[in-house]
C-alpha cells in the first residue's frame, strides 16, 4: 500500500525526517534556527504530507537509510576547544585550591581534611565523562 499525503505518519516516520534535517544541517543547507524550527514543525506534523512539505525545498535523502549507526565522526576545525578550555579552568582551580589547602595545612601545623578533592574530584569526573562520551563526540 503505497503512503498517500493525507496518511498519518508514525512516530519512526517523524524521527527518520528528523535525521534527515540533521543531515542537512551537518551539510550546511540549514541553519540552527531553521533546523529547530523545523523540527518543532516535524513533531505536530500528523500525516505525510506535512512531513514532506518540510523537507520538500532540500535534496532527497533516503530516509529509511538513516540514522546510519556506524557513520564516522566528522570533526569539524575548532571543536576540541572548548574542552581544552573546560580543562584548563578545571586545572586552574584544582591549582589555587590544592596550593590554598597546602597553605593551611603549613600554617597550622596539623593535618587539615583534604577538601579540594571534592571540587577536583567531581569537576574532572564531570569533565571526563564530558570528554569521552560528550557534543564535541556526538557529530
Amino acid at each position: 500500500m503505497a503512503a498517500t499525503p493525507e496518511m498519518r505518519a508514525s512516530d519512526g516516520d517523524r524521527d527518520r525526517v528528523a535525521e534527515a534535517l540533521r543531515e542537512h544541517v551537518a551539510e550546511g543547507r540549514l541553519t540552527i534556527d531553521e533546523f529547530n524550527e523545523r523540527l518543532q514543525q516535524v513533531y505536530q506534523s500528523k500525516t505525510y504530507g506535512e512531513l514532506d512539505k518540510l523537507t520538500s525545498d532540500l535534496p532527497h535523502i533516503d530516509l529509511h537509510s538513516l540514522p546510519a549507526q556506524n557513520r564516522p565522526i566528522r570533526v569539524r576545525r575548532g571543536e576540541g576547544k572548548s574542552m581544552r578550555t573546560a580543562w584548563g579552568a578545571w586545572a586552574s582551580v584544582s591549582a589555587i585550591n590544592w596550593v590554598i589547602w597546602l597553605i593551611v595545612c603549613l600554617t597550622s601545623l596539623s593535618f587539615v581534611y583534604p577538601w579540594p578533592i571534592w571540587i577536583t574530584g567531581v569537576w574532572g569526573a564531570g569533565l571526563l565523562a564530558a570528554t569521552m562520551f560528550g557534543q564535541d563526540r556526538r557529530r
